[in-house]
């Protein structure tokens, strides 16, 4: 009878384990990354950038709200928010109560898809489905039915209120301390919303420094901005695999981009030019997937710094 039944119930006992640790400890176990990035020009004095991404509030979080409360205290130059804040039609108020101290400083946002429609359940299996073939989101699926539509509206007016700038497939100018930087944004490729004929032509060359944000990093819109002479593009979306494997990595990355580049730092190239990209694994999960193994929660302090001189 132990022979028969032993290993199977050991199995079992482990996968409850580490089902307990993913839900209970690792989804909640909020921290900061902070990155260097040589992109300003050479002189420039360094600018510190706070980036905040797929939150995916559900109502009760108060520990995620507390974290994210807590990002204040690090007194950055601006804040960029890349999208996916919500996972919960009811979650406006908590979002923007829990981005509320944040606020108090410059920043700028743009939506992802779960800002605009409420998650539905979902087979995990499916993420690697689509990856073998080919389609995330609307991107070669088709179109969904009976999506929930989230009170999206109701954000933009907080985040708007605050001074933040709206970045959905246009362009904005910060100014921080006497340095001006200008900020071109997409909305959400995941679902086909991106429009960058909106904004197509590159830095303007007025400003002290210009950079690229969008939600989900799909290959076309890293390929435009790059090529537009972008030095720096930040997103977010991948939850930076989610579920992973130690000593691996990600298994999907829920876009086009590759497994190597599903969180952090790296560089992207397109028609001659190189950018760096920085792609957030966010502090958040879909409600219905409340799970992350060796990829916990983050958000992350960019500290832009002046590149080497030529």
């Amino acid at each position: 009878m132990r022979a028969r039944y032993g290993v199977p119930l050991g199995i079992m006992a482990a996968g409850a384990a580490g089902l307990a640790y993913a839900a209970g400890f690792e989804a909640r176990s909020f921290r900061l990354r902070r990155v260097t990035v040589p992109v300003l020009p050479p002189g420039m004095r360094p600018l510190r950038v706070l980036q905040v991404s797929d939150i995916h509030m559900v109502g009760g979080q108060r520990k995620k709200q507390r974290w994210l409360q807590s990002l204040a205290g690090l007194r950055p130059d601006f804040v960029i928010n890349t999208g996916d804040n919500l996972s919960d039609p009811e979650g406006v108020p908590e979002v923007l109560d829990a981005l509320g101290p944040l606020m108090e400083f410059p920043g700028a946002y743009v939506f992802g898809s779960n800002d605009y429609y409420g998650p539905k359940l979902r087979n995990p299996a499916r993420y690697l489905m689509e990856k073998t073939s080919g389609r995330h989101g609307l991107n070669g699926n088709k179109p969904a039915v009976g999506a929930i539509h989230n009170p999206w509206e109701d954000l933009r007016d907080g985040f708007d209120s605050a001074g933040w700038l709206n970045l959905t497939n246009t362009r904005g100018v910060l100014k921080v301390e006497g340095v001006s930087i200008e900020l071109t944004g997409l909305d959400d490729p995941h679902i086909k919303r991106d429009r960058y004929a909106h904004v197509a032509g590159g830095p303007s060359g007025t400003y002290d420094f210009s950079f690229g944000v969008v939600h989900a990093p799909y290959l076309r819109s890293l390929d435009a901005f790059t090529a537009d002479g972008y030095p720096l593009i930040l997103a977010g979306h991948t939850h930076g695999g989610q579920l992973c494997i130690p000593f691996y990595g990600a298994l999907v990355t829920n876009c086009d981009l590759d497994t190597d580049r599903v969180k952090g730092l790296s560089t992207h190239t397109a028609e001659g030019n190189t950018s760096y990209l920085h792609v957030s694994a966010g502090c958040g999960t879909n409600r219905y997937t409340p799970v992350r193994f060796a990829c916990p929660p983050e958000a992350t302090l960019l500290t832009l710094v002046g590149r080497e001189r030529e």
